[in-house]
């Protein structure tokens, strides 16, 4: 994952002030798990913030398997892809918990850009988001499963996990099925993978059941193993 620069973290909290004041064009909803923001087909032309919990951005292939594209969390936007006059919905937005988003409109978006000087803070938070995205499509072509799901973990810890003195704990439940989602293999290969880290101390789980990463020492193996 590319680290996210100090303007890009300051851009979301300047947003997120600035959607407060916008009272008369924004909608709150509040998501249980497994809500859908929408769903691919949908042409609802809405930017969607988050304010609390998390969501997953997923795709489905012809046979019906599932891709998870991207996991957002607060601060984070999604459902932007409205601003490229594309038309419909190409993926699903999926809550992973509990989850409160604003919604608002393409057009008061971009007004909302616009009245506070945001253009240049979206133009990065945007640039992120694509070299994210370059990096896994470059992880899919050229690294082995394994490494694709350490380098998730890793990800996944930066973007979501709590740092501790030695390690990072994400406590947001995520699933070997969603990994799989995400790495582009099987659950039982996900299953096996993770035992073999946790065995060579890369990753546990503590009394909470939180998952820990043991960010150096992964980050070591993933480079023996290149």
């Amino acid at each position: 994952m590319i680290q996210q620069t100090p303007q890009v973290n300051k851009f979301k909290e300047q947003l997120q002030d600035s959607l407060l004041r916008e009272t008369s064009n924004t909608r709150t909803l509040r998501l249980a798990k497994h809500d859908h923001a929408y769903t691919c087909g949908d042409s609802d032309g809405m930017v969607y913030f988050i304010v609390r919990g998390q969501i997953k951005l997923l795709m489905l292939s012809p046979t019906g398997k599932e891709c998870i594209l991207a996991i957002h969390t607060v601060g984070d936007i999604f459902g932007e892809l409205c601003l490229s006059g594309l038309g419909a919905r190409l993926e699903t937005a999926v809550a992973m918990e509990e989850t409160e988003v604003k919604q608002i409109p393409s057009t008061s978006f971009i007004e909302r850009l616009q009245l506070d000087s945001l253009f240049v803070g979206f133009v990065q938070y945007l640039a992120v988001r694509i070299a994210d995205q370059q990096q896994v499509i470059a992880n899919l072509v050229t690294v082995d499963s394994e490494q694709r799901l350490g380098k998730t973990l890793l990800q996944l810890a930066r973007k979501l996990g709590k740092q501790d003195p030695r390690s990072i704990r994400i406590e947001h439940k995520i699933s070997h099925e969603e990994l799989s989602e995400i790495v582009g293999t099987t659950r039982p290969r996900i299953s096996e993978f993770m035992r073999r880290f946790q065995m060579l101390g890369l990753i546990e789980r503590n009394a909470e059941r939180f998952l820990i990463i043991k960010e150096q020492q992964l980050t070591d193996y993933l480079a023996r193993a290149a």
